[in-house]
């Protein structure tokens, strides 16, 4: 994974933000062992007390577990992934209209701009 860590906020929460955005991608799936510790930490260029931070945390939220023989997983309840999913999607949603609400755009030119853009995307053959 490419790891994009800014210094706005706690590396840990940012660690915690992408594990998050792996699982409910699917990049993690339900029930996929986590690599250890130490090579995510390297991998993302961060101590190891600070990405087991990030990790205890996402146990603690129920999106990760520990079996002690073998190691942490993703967990298995897809429920749980598909609401986390939605409520990020539905951020994102609510950070971009209000961006757009800034920029003066009503909610009829912001539709009228996604559907134009959807357009040319697939008149190109790529959706957007």
């Amino acid at each position: 994974m490419q790891w994009q860590l800014r210094g706005d906020r706690p590396i840990y929460q940012q660690l915690m933000e992408q594990l998050t955005e792996q699982i409910v991608s699917g990049q993690l799936g339900a029930g996929d062992k986590v690599p250890p510790v130490r090579e995510l930490a390297a991998e993302a260029g961060v101590n190891p007390n600070t990405m087991q931070r990030a990790l205890a945390d996402l146990e603690r939220e129920g999106l990760m577990y520990t079996n002690r023989t073998s190691g942490r997983y993703v967990t298995e309840d897809k429920e749980m992934i598909a609401k986390i999913r939605e409520q990020i999607a539905s951020d994102r949603i609510s950070e971009f209209l209000a961006g757009m609400s800034q920029l003066g755009f009503t909610e009829q030119e912001i539709v009228t701009l996604l559907e134009k853009r959807r357009k040319e995307g697939s008149e190109d053959g790529t959706e957007k």
